[in-house]
């Protein structure tokens, strides 16, 4: 009976294990799926032998990827955030991103910590210069990015007034205004048609009129464009003719307009006096006293 009843169980035991291996072998394609699943699966870096990758993915992104992490171990709280802001002020380049910018930033830090080892040693001069040049160049990437964005920010101002002439003109013709808003994407050059155009692909995707409008004024902070997106922003939250109030704006830009240049002329007057006493005066007091002062030399030379 002992024989009988460990065969049974050896039975049992042998049934338990089959049904098991069926209820898991059926979890997963089989045939011609299986076939075509291999063939569509994608081969991944982490199931390529680390040879075979080439240099870029073997060298560059994981030493970048670390001094990415490096920066953002640095980085106060919130870095991220105010980099993304600066970078939709800048217009988003397209080979610019915060991965980027971040790993940017730990690599020119260790540049600049190994510039000071090698002109300061080990000593306290050079770990203060380790220290200094790692700190200023750490800053770099951000001082990079703060030019481009107010550079956008001046070209963005130039061909405001242009934007608005263009979009009055298109309204009070009759045309809806995210046709107008189109209009001038289309024809007007510079920064402002690129930020129309996502204006209105914001209006498109679901986004009000006002809250596309304000983050305008988020990613120009301009005293005009800030008083045109407020201006849009009432007009649409009070229900006023938009024609009427783009009329407004376009008289008040071009008077803008009129006392910048007014302004940047009479700074003209007093920016050239350091050009004219460092490099111009010198040169007309060579040519005009140097004759002289050569001939009294040897006049009195003589005696």
């Amino acid at each position: 009976m002992t024989y009988l009843y460990v065969g049974l169980g050896l039975v049992i035991a042998s049934i338990l294990v089959g049904a098991f291996a069926l209820v898991l072998g059926s979890t997963g394609p089989s045939g011609v799926a299986k076939s075509l699943a291999l063939i569509d699966q994608s081969v991944s870096a982490r199931t390529v032998a680390k040879a075979d990758l080439p240099a870029r993915e073997r060298l560059i992104e994981p030493f970048f990827a670390s001094m990415r992490r490096l920066a953002v171990a640095l980085s106060p709280s919130g870095t991220t955030e105010r980099i993304t802001r600066m970078l939709d002020r800048a217009g988003n380049p397209p080979l610019w991103t915060v991965e980027r910018i971040m790993g940017l930033k730990g690599a020119v830090m260790l540049l600049g910590v190994a510039l000071g080892f090698l002109y300061g040693g080990l000593g306290l001069r050079g770990l203060l210069l380790m220290a200094a040049l790692g700190a200023l160049l750490f800053h770099v990437p951000d001082l990079m990015l703060y030019n481009g964005a107010l550079r956008r920010q001046q070209e963005t101002a130039k061909g405001l007034a242009e934007a608005l002439d263009m979009l009055t003109v298109c309204v009070e013709a009759g045309q809806g205004f995210s046709a107008a808003l189109l209009q001038v994407a289309r024809n007007v050059e510079g920064p402002i048609s690129g930020e129309f155009a996502r204006v209105l692909s914001e209006i498109q995707i679901g986004k009000s009129r006002g809250e596309a409008f304000a983050a305008l004024g988020d990613r120009v902070p301009l005293p005009q464009v800030r008083n045109f997106v407020t201006a849009l922003v009432q007009a649409d939250r009070l229900g006023l003719p938009i024609a009427t109030v783009l009329r407004e704006q376009t008289s008040t830009m071009r008077l803008v307009r009129r006392q910048r240049a007014e302004e940047q002329a009479q700074k003209v007057t007093v920016k050239i006096i350091f050009p004219l006493v460092l490099c111009i005066f010198p040169a007309l007091f060579i040519v005009i006293i140097g004759p002289g002062a050569i001939r009294i030399m040897e006049s009195f030379s003589r005696f």
